[in-house]
């Protein structure tokens, strides 16, 4: 009887450890397509938008941005122009040199102030 009830704790340790670990990954699973859902942006995008378009023309053509790599992709870039709002992006294209590529866009009153492209570090 003794050790039928050991065998039933160790299953029942098991099963919930099972659970935990299944729901972890969901959990990652759902978190990475999050980020990719917000932080990916075409680079033909990238290349269509010019400095000077209205910030809400190219605001509405970029994914929300909001992620928890945004403060990974700000590191190693040029710096912000003075006084403007920027957005951090990953390309979805292919990889140079091994290196994600982070677009910029940096919005003043109201326009497209600049774009940048760098490797992410």
């Amino acid at each position: 009887m003794a050790q039928r009830k050991g065998c039933l704790i160790g299953c029942g340790v098991a099963l919930v450890l099972g659970v935990g670990l299944l729901v972890a990954l969901v959990f990652g699973v759902g978190k990475f397509l999050d980020m990719a859902d917000n932080t990916l942006v075409d680079p033909a995008v990238y290349e269509a938008v010019k400095t000077g378009d209205a910030e809400s023309e190219v605001r509405g053509r970029l994914p929300s941005g909001e992620s928890f790599v945004k403060s990974a992709l700000k590191d190693g870039g040029p710096a912000e122009p003075e006084g403007s709002t920027c957005a951090w992006y990953l390309s979805s294209g292919a990889t140079k040199n091994g290196d994600e590529t982070v677009l910029r866009f940096c919005f003043k009153d109201g326009r497209l102030a600049e774009k940048v492209q760098y490797p992410m570090k």
